[in-house]
């Protein structure tokens, strides 16, 4: 983690995929366009999860960041589609019970929605003693007014504050995922 503590600039979920021991173990997750959260440098690194690789060209991809998608991707992409996520997630973070295959699922999401429209199965992985990120990514009142009221998130940490065991932050740099990240991990 001292990589990390140094800084790492943007590519600090680049630098734990590459990471021999943990990168395999590493599971992104996103319910949305992965796009918004600026994750698109990761298509090409690991690709997108989809059972039959890529069936066609993408619009990008002469681009250096191209939707890439691949049988042996890592990254799961779900559309618009928190209970799907969510899903994924609770398999991955419990993997390590089911299969005796420790994971480390990143489930990231707009921070607005997850708690809210699937807070059951948030409860449901806690009582599974599911271990994992879950990230809520474009938090606050002014992050994204294009798109309206009901993605101006205020209160997603009080959501997030309900699940007994789900131990919240509220980082506001990504440096700060630094920080946060080791004693999760190590736990």
């Amino acid at each position: 983690m001292a990589t990390f503590h140094a800084g790492a600039g943007p590519r600090e979920p680049g630098t734990l995929l590459r990471d021999k021991a943990l990168g395999k173990r590493i599971v992104p997750i996103v319910p949305d366009e992965s796009r918004t959260f600026g994750m698109e440098g990761l298509f090409r690194q690991i690709g997108i999860w989809n059972q039959d690789g890529q069936r066609y060209t993408p619009r990008d991809a002469d681009a250096l960041t191209s939707y890439r998608e691949s049988a042996t991707g890592q990254f799961l992409q779900e559309g618009i589609n928190e209970a799907g996520g969510m899903a994924d997630w609770i398999a991955a973070a419990t993997s390590y019970s089911t299969h005796g295959e420790p994971m480390v699922p990143f489930y990231i999401f707009y921070s607005m929605f997850v708690f809210q429209r699937v807070g059951d199965l948030a409860w449901a992985a806690a009582d599974m003693r599911a271990r994992g990120f879950l990230l809520g990514g474009i938090s606050g009142r002014t992050t994204i007014n294009g798109e309206g009221l009901q993605h101006e998130d205020g209160h997603s940490l009080l959501w997030a504050s309900s699940v007994p065991n789900c131990i919240s932050y509220d980082p506001s740099f990504a440096y700060e995922l630094a920080v946060i990240e080791p004693n999760p991990l190590h736990s």
